[in-house]
């Protein structure tokens, strides 16, 4: 509404920015807002993913300046390539000041993404019973899904609803099968299209990871996206990655994209803790013989041409898809079973790969 008190001191308090080349943010073209809704307050700049770092000063000048009105309770100010409206992630206000924000996963231990470097080769499945594997061991663990365009958490671990705001006013993770779990999609409804480019995933990413109360984990499992683009480049820069994990299917076309997705970690200095051949073959429910729809051994063998580990091999299985698509991972499960057994048994190689000592290159 144009009376709304908020919105006219929203506007009031953006009125004194200027754009990098001096035009008054408010005057600029590429600005849509201010929005108000339920003590939120919204803007969107338009811009390039070659811009994206001149503006990122005013950006934070506006957030700081929305927080300071009485009855905001929260300001999102969002650089972007569409007039999508942005998710409902948002800058918490808190007696911090904006120079001095709090440290991003302070209380997080070891965080490890999960990744393939193309999409459909089960990774999403992968790091939610990787990450039960883990919490099987008694360790605390969140999972964080990053694919903000096709994210499967919601889904894997039958998450619905939205996540409640915490005491500080940061999002509180929601849980399952004991992890904590952040996902885009527990912001939006199940259909929406995120049809978003590189500045506003980045944005929103950032924002899972800094506006979130993970509280304090000894592992955050990243379900990341497939690619090897900007959403990557935010989370390998914006945390301290303890490593990867890469997961493909056996077959060249596969390994193209995993090798791409190991030079990439490695050209960040991200340490590399394996490599999972997932549809490593599929068993007949009638005959009981295994089939290698994808060929045999193709990532184990590249693990050893690459010099990395190899974790192991999962087949694909009727109880595997049955246990995915109902929200019930097969580690919760049937942790017993054989496929609980293996994931458990590379949980725990991943684990040692993140506790074992560093060597000390000093010494002869």
């Amino acid at each position: 509404m144009a009376d709304d008190p908020i919105l006219l001191a929203a506007r009031e308090a953006l009125s004194g920015l200027n754009m990098p080349d001096g035009t008054p943010l408010l005057g600029a073209p590429q600005v849509s807002g201010p929005v108000v809704a339920n003590g939120r307050v919204n803007v969107s700049i338009m811009t390039t993913a070659q811009a994206a770092a001149s503006l990122a000063g005013v950006r934070a000048q506006a957030e700081a300046a929305l927080l300071d009105i009485p009855g905001v309770e929260s300001a999102f100010v969002v650089l972007t390539n569409d007039h999508t409206p942005p998710p409902r992630l948002s800058t918490p206000k808190t007696a911090a000041t904006p120079s001095a924000p709090p440290k991003i996963l302070a209380g997080v231990r070891h965080v490890v993404a999960v990744a393939s470097g193309k999409g459909g080769v089960g990774k999403s499945t992968t790091a939610v019973n990787l990450a039960l594997g883990l919490r099987a061991k008694g360790l605390r663990v969140g999972i964080l899904d990053a694919d903000i365009h096709g994210p499967s958490i919601p889904t894997l671990l039958a998450l619905h609803g939205r996540p409640r705001m915490g005491k500080d006013r940061r999002l509180l993770p929601m849980q399952s099968n004991g992890l904590l779990a952040m996902s885009m999609g527990m912001m939006v409804d199940a259909e929406t299209a995120m049809v978003w480019r590189g500045p506003m995933v980045m944005s929103a990413i950032t924002q899972m990871l800094a506006d979130v109360d993970w509280g304090d984990l000894d592992v955050l499992i990243v379900d990341m996206p497939p690619g090897t683009g900007d959403a990557q480049l935010a989370i390998a820069q914006g945390t301290t990655l303890a490593g990867a994990v890469i997961v493909s299917t056996p077959q060249d076309l596969a390994l193209v994209d995993a090798r791409r997705g190991i030079a990439m970690f490695r050209k960040v200095d991200v340490p590399i803790i394996g490599l999972i051949e997932n549809m490593a073959y599929f068993t007949c429910t009638d005959c009981g013989k295994q089939h290698a729809l994808f060929g045999t051994g193709g990532a184990e063998a590249e693990a050893r041409r690459l010099g990395v580990p190899f974790l192991g091999a999962v087949p694909l299985t009727m109880d595997l898809r049955a246990a995915s698509d109902s929200g019930q991972p097969i580690v919760a499960r049937d942790p017993d079973g054989m496929l609980g057994r293996l994931y458990v048994t590379m949980a725990e190689a991943v684990w040692s790969s993140l506790t074992a000592p560093v060597p000390n290159l000093l010494k002869n």
